[in-house]
């Protein structure tokens, strides 16, 4: 195998530019490592560059070889594109969502081989204007036009959280595959009886020659052997495996990986895989229809996030910077990743590291939020996306979900609601053509419709109905509701919610002068793609909150707003278990530094939302639940089997004098929320706040605060918070304490790192520890400042 990653020569077809380009890589990091651009993210840069995706590129570089047949493979040319190999057309590419090969001869000696990389969006402008029927887009997420004619990610054309910049490049691997071949992967099923597995394994083989060749596969002491001919078939295994180590989600158990071993001709290549019987269970009920995920026969509450690209230029992606997203993810107590429809199929490394941290996968088919083409061509190029995309992670992925809000698009735009009935046969014809080939290439994949949906078959309102599958609540961002109408809803599964905040001070600086240092400067508007965004935020401030004192103090004080909106949710919503059995936020991370709902900044930053997930994500967990005349303690807990917990309540006054309310206890299975106590609310006297602390059996502690009114109103004290710094070796340990209640107290350090914990209530005698680690190790020089909720106004 020759390897064709690297450096080449990239130009513009105008022939105004000319420099060396590494590929794996996108046009637009070319340009800036050349100094030809400036970084596209920074100040309103975005606007100027737009012009880069209106031309062709053409990629070349020249290589030796000892000459003969070969197999040019590319993981993803993005988007259109066409190949020559010495002068001569070997390949033409139409979407980014798949791989492409061609059989090709090289010569003897030095080879010249040529990508020429076609506009984005003059492409898509031309394939909207040759449909039967006008296909629409959404016009406020995309503002370069037409992007859903064409196969790549649809956030490449701007989003509401997303620059627009529509790159083109060739990202993954680029080899010349000799006549040994290569083992592409594993297609994997598996049928779970009585303990034991029965696997089909199938091994997906590239470029061999014509030959017969022995074969072999093989997990632990199961294996299977033949002989085929590799150019033409590829070897199917089954395997039993008695009694396997199962693998679980994180907080239900330990995730074993399995060594996979495939051996074709002179070829090996080893694969992880975790054994699990996982089932999609959605079943009529007293409430309407069940959405759940089960797993090796247990029913798992699923808590988590939507993911988005890491970046929204691909040359900037590495697998380091996903695995440290991803570990982000599972250090707040997440057990599933929803993959966005909107976005890009992600890389084997991906997949592999969501089963190693025991991360359920959520794979959405990339379809989002507009309307399609259902041509022959459209549909029949969908076809062999998914059957490529179904077969390569398939055995990683938990639940396949055909698209993201297109069921709400047929009411968006103007074209469908004039002529429903067409767009609803074409949208059909989309959704019954992915399910098929995925059915057809996986037939025991766990299929989902759409994104929201009540179920099969069902067309009409999916963002209302909180009895059905999964739902998509928006309410209180985009329509202005307030943080406690999330307890108005009782979702079977809520797999999109969320509430904006601002990227944290460290980043803004990134993109944004001194003297942008203001919300409505137009670079921060440049970084804010909702529309309205900075006034939601701004407005509900007003609603919650004292006003910030300063720019800072606004920016802190939107992730401590966002992060108090998505607690709400989420600690009612696994209050109601078994009812909903899963919450999964809007977003994890960000594609480039902006204004947005994720929870990680641009860069893996850890948001104070985030801290907070990490709280309110706890597998074991005690929420603080209003209702009515009371307050209702309720034990949640996400294992593998009962604990028992054990509570205190007080109340406590703002200069933080304590008395006992309630001492409460039981069990808490693994099926059910239980309420551990109720407590009238007016057992909290004027200026009361309540505070609990608890402890289960399985080692779990915690505690948390219920405020019976909105923050604003409270008359806080100075609080007099204090910092005691001892140096360890890497890292800081700063001890924190107060005269009075002290809320969402937070550190801040000079420079990146990582805290412990952060947005922490401290009381006047009860002194805190966080501890910092700098990215780098270095604690010399460092400096941590604090925050409160006082200080944020006062």
């Amino acid at each position: 195998m020759l390897d064709l990653t690297g450096d080449w020569t990239l130009r513009d077809a105008e022939g105004e530019y000319a420099t060396t380009a590494r590929l794996p890589g996108d046009v637009h990091s070319a340009l800036q490592a050349a100094g030809m651009i400036p970084d596209p993210y920074a100040g309103r840069n975005e606007y100027d560059l737009r012009w880069i995706a209106d031309r062709d590129w053409i990629l070349s570089r020249r290589f030796e070889d000892t000459g003969g047949a070969r197999l040019l493979h590319f993981d993803c040319l993005d988007t259109l594109a066409e190949v020559r190999l010495n002068g001569a057309p070997v390949l033409e590419a139409a979407t980014s969502f798949r791989g492409h090969d061609a059989a090709v001869e090289t010569l003897a000696g030095e080879n010249r081989i040529e990508i020429t990389l076609r506009s984005n969006t003059r492409a898509a402008d031309a394939l909207a204007a040759a449909q039967p029927f006008p296909v629409p887009y959404h016009r406020d997420n995309c503002p370069i036009p037409n992007g859903n004619m064409l196969r790549k990610p649809q956030c490449d054309f701007g989003w509401d959280w997303g620059i627009a910049l529509a790159p083109t490049g060739v990202h993954g691997r680029i080899a010349l595959i000799g006549p040994e071949g290569e083992i592409a992967g594993p297609v994997v099923e598996q049928v779970h009886e009585g303990g034991a597995v029965r696997l089909r394994v199938r091994a997906r083989l590239r470029g061999f020659a014509p030959g017969a060749a022995p074969w072999r596969i093989a997990v632990g002491s199961a294996e299977a052997a033949g002989e085929i001919d590799p150019a033409a078939s590829e070897p199917v295994a089954e395997l039993v495996l008695g009694n396997p180590a199962l693998w679980w989600p994180s907080g239900y158990g330990e995730q074993p990986l399995h060594a996979l071993e495939i051996a074709v001709g002179g070829q090996r290549r080893t694969f992880p895989l975790a054994i699990r019987d996982i089932r999609l269970v959605s079943e009529p009920d007293a409430a309407g229809r069940s959405f759940l995920v089960r797993v090796n026969g247990r029913d798992v509450f699923c808590r988590g996030a939507n993911w988005v690209p890491a970046d929204s230029l691909p040359g900037r992606i590495t697998p380091e910077r996903t695995t440290a997203l991803l570990r982000s993810a599972a250090g707040a107590g997440m057990n599933m990743i929803r993959v966005w429809g909107g976005g890009r199929y992600e890389p084997d490394s991906f997949y592999e590291t969501c089963d190693a941290l025991g991360l359920l996968v959520w794979q959405d088919c990339m379809f989002a939020c507009h309307l399609y083409p259902a041509t022959a061509e459209f549909l029949g190029e969908v076809d062999r996306e998914i059957r490529e995309q179904a077969a390569r992670i398939g055995h990683h992925v938990a639940l396949w979900c055909g698209d993201n809000e297109l069921l709400g698009a047929l009411n968006w735009f103007e074209e469908s609601r004039a002529n429903r009935d067409r767009y609803l046969v074409a949208y059909d014809r989309l959704n019954r053509t992915i399910e098929r080939a995925l059915v057809e290439t996986l037939p025991g994949a766990n299929w989902w419709p759409s994104s929201p949906s009540p179920g099969p078959m069902s067309f009409g309102d999916p963002w209302h109905d909180d009895g059905a599958g999964d739902m998509h609540f928006w309410s209180v961002w985009h329509e202005g509701r307030d943080f406690e109408h999330y307890r108005d809803v009782k979702p079977r599964f809520c797999s999109e919610f969320g509430f904006q905040s601002h990227t944290s001070l460290p980043v803004i600086r990134s993109f944004a002068s001194e003297a942008d240092l203001n919300i409505a400067s137009p670079v921060m508007e440049s970084h804010q793609k909702n529309a309205g965004g900075n006034a939601r935020i701004a407005e509900t401030m007003f609603r919650y909150f004292r006003f910030p004192k300063d720019f800072a103090s606004f920016v802190w004080l939107s992730q401590i707003q966002q992060g108090v909106a998505i607690k709400t949710a989420a600690d009612y919503w696994r209050s109601l278990k078994p009812r909903c059995m899963g919450a999964l936020y809007w977003q994890l991370n960000d594609t480039w530094p902006v204004a947005s709902w994720s929870s990680l900044d641009y860069g893996g930053g850890w948001k104070l939302t985030h801290h907070m997930a990490a709280r309110f994500f706890r597998p074991v967990n005690v929420v603080a639940i209003p209702e009515g005349g009371a307050i209702r303690l309720v034990g949640v807990n996400d294992t593998a089997g009962p604990v028992e917990i054990g509570a205190e309540a007080f109340a406590v006054t703002l200069e933080g004098m304590a008395r006992p309310l309630a001492t409460a206890g039981g069990r808490v299975g693994t099926e059910a929320a239980h309420c551990l106590a109720e407590l009238p609310r007016d057992a909290l006297a004027a200026g009361e706040i309540l505070a609990f602390r608890w402890s289960a059996s399985d080692g779990a502690s915690g505690g948390d605060i219920h405020v019976p009114e909105r923050w604003k109103n409270l008359d806080l004290p100075d609080p007099g918070v204090t910092l005691a710094l001892t140096r360890e070796e890497g890292a800081l340990r700063a001890r924190l304490s107060a005269r009075a209640v002290a809320f969402f107290v937070t550190l801040e350090a000079s420079k990146p790192g990582r805290f412990s914990t952060n947005a922490i209530t401290l009381f006047p005698g009860h002194a805190a520890e966080i501890v910092f680690t700098p990215e780098d190790g270095d604690t010399a020089g460092v400096t941590l400042t604090t925050r409160d909720l006082h200080s944020s106004f006062a």
